[in-house]
């Protein structure tokens, strides 16, 4: 299962990672964003050690997704050398989920 974060830590857990990091914003409130959940947790499992995939709640969280410029979830970011290399925003298949992050690590 994916780790979660929190702004207390995404600095160490994201941004000095030495992996590339996969980033899913969401809440609780969020109904496409539980419809993702057990796909990127799939996902995680998919990619073993190649990258780290972790979840921050933006209720919970406010400054990470402020920050990154997040105004609709679910948004995924995937980051590496702690810049974003590229944004995804909305709910997806599993196939085009796991063939973008792919392609971007």
């Amino acid at each position: 299962m994916a780790v979660n974060v929190s702004d207390n830590n995404f600095e160490n857990e994201v941004l000095k990672a030495d992996q590339p990091v996969i980033v899913d914003f969401w809440a609780e409130w969020c109904g496409p964003c539980k419809a993702m959940s057990p796909l990127v947790d799939a996902l995680e499992q998919e990619l073993g050690d190649t990258a780290k995939v972790v979840k921050i709640n933006i209720d919970d969280s406010p400054e990470a997704p402020t920050k990154y410029g997040v105004r609709g979830i679910p948004t995924f970011m995937v980051f590496k050398g702690g810049e974003v290399v590229d944004t995804r925003v909305g709910g997806m298949s599993k196939g085009a989920l796991t063939d973008w992050v792919k392609s971007k690590i």
